[in-house]
C-alpha cells in the first residue's frame, strides 16, 4: 500500500506543473482515512498534511492506490471521476483545471 508521504512526493515531483493551479484543494485518501492539502493560492506549492475540516476550494476523494496512479499519469483522472473512482465535492471547475493540469505531461 502507498503511504501519504509518498504520495505527498508525488505531488511534490510534479510541482511545476502544479503550482500553476492557484487554487487550495484537500485530498481526501479514503483508506488510510488522511488528507492532504495542496495549496497553490501564493505562486509557491505547499503540500502538507490537512485536516478533514480545512477549507479549500475543492475536496477530492479517493483511494491511496488511485491517487499514487493519478500522479503517476497512468489514471485518467476523467476517467477516474467517470467511474466513481474519484468524488469532487465543491468546486467542479477547480478538479477539471486540476485534471487538465496532471494530463499535460
Amino acid at each position: 500500500m502507498v503511504s501519504t508521504d509518498e504520495l505527498m512526493n508525488a505531488m511534490l515531483a510534479r510541482a511545476p506543473v502544479l503550482r500553476r493551479l492557484g487554487y487550495k484543494v484537500r485530498v481526501d485518501i479514503t483508506d488510510l482515512d488522511e488528507s492532504v492539502l495542496l495549496d497553490a493560492t501564493g505562486g509557491q506549492l505547499d503540500i502538507r498534511p490537512a485536516l478533514p475540516t480545512e477549507e479549500t476550494d475543492t475536496v477530492l476523494r479517493l483511494s491511496a492506490a488511485d491517487l499514487g496512479k493519478l500522479m503517476a499519469g497512468r489514471l485518467n483522472p476523467m476517467l477516474a471521476f467517470s467511474t466513481g473512482r474519484l468524488r469532487v465535492e465543491g468546486s467542479k471547475g477547480v478538479a477539471l483545471k486540476l485534471a487538465n493540469l496532471l494530463d499535460e505531461d
